[in-house]
């Protein structure tokens, strides 16, 4: 489900959100659970939400940083799967880094996770996605690897299905993902891809509190649906 034609550009978030969302009609019936990545995936992942009426929450996946450059990415740890960090099979990004940082740098992205679920869902627990199909949510993949994470956290629920829904994605991201996930929605895949941000008009970002709204908004979402279940 690709577009590898003439570029796309999006107004912003919502608009992509927006044109996403009708790829992702056809999941309605199957009751999925749409989880962002925020923050960038959050008002996406709400226009998606709203339009399938399913439940909403977040899925906070946190960059395990380069010690001598925290910009450049070693891996990356997920909500719910803080023991099973994906890191980078990039041996020379890997060159320089002990095993003691990176256990130092997981136990400090541990606790931004759990800062962040308090901040944003107000001490609400991850929805359970068994049995369930899971929508992962973001506003592009670059490389794909605080995707991968997402991906494997939420195997580890026992989904149906994990879906992956971005507007935009680089070429070697799009393979890596559709080799993790069930499937792959993604609007645009560019051979040319130089940052997310080329792809939107307006690219600022978003703000926690812009995080907290849309999630405290997508609460009435899925209420026809069975309880959400919580993890404890």
């Amino acid at each position: 489900m690709t577009n590898m034609q003439k570029q796309i550009i999006f107004r912003d978030r919502e608009d992509a959100g927006h044109q996403l969302a009708p790829k992702l009609l056809p999941l309605a019936a199957l009751r999925p659970i749409v989880y962002a990545l925020p923050r960038g995936g959050v008002p996406i992942a709400y226009e998606i939400a709203h339009s399938l009426d399913a439940p909403l929450d977040v899925v906070i996946v946190r960059k395990l940083r380069h010690p001598l450059s925290p910009e450049l990415a070693i891996g990356a740890i997920a909500e719910a799967a803080e023991d099973h960090p994906f890191l980078e099979p990039n041996t020379v990004a890997m060159a320089d880094v002990s095993a003691r940082y990176v256990e130092q740098e997981i136990a400090y992205q541990r606790g931004e996770i759990d800062r962040r679920r308090k901040l944003y869902a107000d001490g609400r627990r991850l929805i359970r996605a068994r049995d369930r199909v899971a929508i992962l949510v973001d506003d592009g993949a670059a490389t794909g690897s605080t995707m991968i994470a997402a991906i494997r956290a939420m195997r580890l629920q026992k989904p149906s299905q994990v879906i992956v829904a971005v507007p935009v994605a680089s070429t070697n991201a799009f393979k890596a993902l559709k080799a993790e996930a069930d499937d792959i929605v993604c609007l645009q895949v560019s051979a040319n891809f130089y940052g997310v941000a080329q792809f939107y008009h307006h690219f600022m970002p978003v703000e926690d509190r812009t995080v907290v709204t849309l999630l405290m908004n997508g609460l009435a979402f899925g209420a026809g649906d069975q309880p959400v279940n919580y993890h404890s």
